[in-house]
C-alpha cells in the first residue's frame, strides 16, 4: 500500500488479514463487529450459537494481534440488547487472554441534562435532550442510549494523546489548579457523546443496519496519536465510516467486508468524501 492509500477488500477478514496484512503492520484498529443479536445484515448470519460466535471472535482477535504493532491500539465497539445485556462483556472477557484491556470508553448516543444539575452555566437556558436512539416498547427495559468501546493493547501500557479530544475547562480556575500547564484543555475522559446524524429515511439513507458515525473512529485514532498513526485497519468495514475518518485525518486505511453491496456503498461514500475534501482544500487556497 502507498502512504495514505485506502484499500477495501470484499472478503472475510480473517482470510484477508492472513493474505494481505503483514505482522505488526497496523498502527490502530477501529471496528465494530456483528453483535450476534439477530441484526439483519445482507450476507452474515447474526444469530449463530453464542459459543461459536465467541470462538470466531477469538480467531479474529488473534489475527488482529498479529497485524497490530507492539505499541498499537485496538478499539472494539460493541453493543448489546435489553434481552442480551452480557454479549459485549462476554466478548471482552473472551479476548482477555489475547489483549490487555487498557480503557473502557462509553459511546453516548443520547443524553438528557437538567439545567438544575449543571450549576450556573450561562449558555444553558433550560433542560436539554440531545442525540438519537432507537426507542423500545417495553415496561421492563430502558431505551439503549450507549455502547461500549473497548480499548485493547498488547501490554496495557501504550501512551495516548489524551488531549487530542480534549475539552475546555468549565471552571477556568482549574486551568492552573489541575493542568500541568496553563493550557485551557482537559482530558475528555471515558464518556464520549457522539450522536448520529439525523436521517429522514432509514431505507434510503442507512443501507447498513449497524454503522457508527465517522467521528467515532476519528476520535479513536486521535486518541491513539495521529502523529504515530500511518495505517488503520477495520476488519468489519461495513459502509466505510472508518475509511471516511481516515480520509479526513489523512492516514492510510485497509478494510475487509464480506458483503459486496456494502463495499460498493463504502467506495462511493469514500469517493464523495474525497471530492468534498478536495473542494474544501481548493476553496482555502483561493481565499
Amino acid at each position: 500500500m502507498r502512504s495514505g492509500e485506502t484499500v477495501i477488500y470484499a472478503m472475510d477478514c480473517i482470510e484477508g488479514m492472513r493474505r494481505y496484512v503483514k505482522d505488526r503492520q497496523v498502527d490502530a484498529i477501529v471496528t465494530s463487529p456483528p453483535y450476534n443479536l439477530g441484526i439483519r445484515y445482507g450476507k452474515y448470519d447474526d444469530a449463530i450459537p453464542r459459543a461459536d460466535y465467541l470462538r470466531w471472535m477469538t480467531k479474529v482477535a488473534e489475527e488482529c494481534k498479529r497485524v497490530l504493532s507492539d505499541d498499537g491500539s485496538f478499539f472494539l465497539n460493541i453493543g448489546y440488547s435489553s434481552k442480551d445485556p452480557w454479549v459485549a462483556w462476554e466478548v471482552a472477557f473472551q479476548l482477555r487472554s489475547i489483549f490487555e484491556l487498557q480503557n473502557v470508553i462509553h459511546w453516548i448516543k443520547s443524553i438528557a441534562i437538567e439545567k438544575s444539575q449543571v450549576g450556573g452555566l450561562a449558555n444553558m437556558c433550560g433542560d436539554v435532550a440531545v442525540g438519537h436512539y432507537k426507542p423500545i416498547n417495553s415496561d421492563r427495559y430502558l431505551n439503549k442510549c450507549h455502547e461500549y468501546i473497548f480499548h485493547f493493547t498488547k501490554g496495557g501500557d501504550v501512551p495516548l494523546d489524551r488531549l487530542a479530544n480534549g475539552v475546555p475547562y468549565q471552571d477556568k480556575s482549574n486551568v492552573r489548579r489541575w493542568g500541568r500547564t496553563a493550557r485551557d484543555l482537559r482530558d475528555r475522559g471515558d464518556t464520549w457523546f457522539i450522536p448520529y446524524e439525523t436521517i429522514k429515511s432509514s431505507k434510503n439513507e442507512r443501507p447498513h443496519p449497524s454503522a457508527f458515525p465517522p467521528k467515532l473512529p476519528m476520535m479513536c485514532i486521535k486518541l491513539h496519536g495521529l502523529c504515530k498513526t500511518h495505517l488503520v485497519m477495520d476488519p468489519f468495514m461495513g459502509i466505510g465510516d472508518t475509511a471516511i475518518a481516515c480520509a479526513r485525518l489523512g492516514v492510510g486505511c485497509i478494510g475487509f467486508e464480506i458483503d459486496e453491496s456494502y463495499v460498493k456503498v463504502a467506495e462511493e461514500r469514500l469517493a464523495a468524501e474525497r471530492r468534498a475534501l478536495q473542494w474544501q482544500s481548493n476553496a482555502l487556497l483561493t481565499h
